[in-house]
């Protein structure tokens, strides 16, 4: 059971300062100031950039009005990975505020999804949750819940509720006390210098002895490289943020550090050597 309230609040509540720009090559009929947000870690771009596209929109032509989209230092940002994994992933050990290029023109059809409306981010969000359920309870809770449950944990994350999205989000995150954790752990490691969006295998909690697997014990299995060796550090393993020890036991993960898509997302980037 989720039971430490305050590590959930921690997750739910982290922000990241970030600084909007418009892209030089777009033409404005004004200078177009930055615009500041703190944004959620555990939400996603698109959801919470109504503001910057206000901000933007007085200063550009309406002719040149199409969908926005991100930059960071030449990447396009992925709006469908939560904010926090973006940040992780790319900009971890820059100094802040995360500086983010807005575009409004030659949207990089390549590189990312188009996102018309909320209701393409809602879609996104609950086939995660069903993906996420169906590795920890055979899909058995999602569809237990009626339409308007779906509809609070959606809502408790566009409109920021913690209160009202855990109330429902506990329900996927309970499992039988004798099963000692969940089937297996929903879980995604990304990584900056790869070509494949991010590695997704089956793992469970508990080896077959009922030992409790760990961090450790999930890289070690899934990305070796991640693991130190000889007192050399090549990689930094993140997750909201943070470097959990390598001991922490992966259900512990998977019941307090989970994104709310039910995810278990880690990012792996090169060691800083200072």
């Amino acid at each position: 059971m989720a039971d430490d309230k305050d590590v959930l609040r921690d997750v739910w509540f982290g922000r990241i300062p970030t600084c909007f720009t418009l892209n030089q090559d777009e033409i404005t009929e004004r200078e177009a100031e930055p615009f500041y947000l703190l944004l959620p870690r555990v939400s996603y771009l698109t959801l919470v950039t109504d503001k910057v596209k206000k901000h933007f929109h007085k200063v550009i032509r309406q002719e040149d009005l199409e969908e926005m989209w991100f930059e960071y230092e030449g990447t396009p940002l992925k709006w469908h990975y939560p904010i926090g994994v973006l940040f992780d992933l790319h900009a971890s050990n820059t100094a802040l505020p995360w500086s983010i290029i807005v575009h409004f023109k030659n949207f990089p059809e390549q590189d990312l999804l188009h996102c018309p409306s909320n209701s393409v981010i809602e879609a996104h969000f609950m086939s995660s949750i069903k993906e996420a359920d169906a590795l920890k309870h055979k899909g058995q809770v999602v569809n237990e819940m009626q339409r308007k449950d779906h509809k609070q944990l959606w809502m408790g994350l566009q409109n920021d509720k913690f209160d009202q999205f855990w109330a429902m989000n506990r329900k996927l995150m309970e499992y039988p006390t004798e099963e000692g954790g969940f089937r297996y752990i929903p879980f995604r490691i990304y990584q900056t210098m790869s070509d494949r969006p991010f590695i997704q295998k089956l793992f469970r909690p508990l080896s077959p002895d009922g030992h409790a697997h760990t961090l450790g014990d999930l890289l070690k299995e899934m990305f070796p490289a991640a693991i130190p060796q000889d007192d050399e550090q090549k990689y930094q393993v993140i997750i909201h943020g943070i470097e959990p020890m390598l001991e922490t036991p992966v259900q512990w993960l998977s019941e307090h550090l989970s994104h709310p898509d039910n995810f278990l997302h880690i990012c792996v980037i090169p060691a800083t050597n200072d």
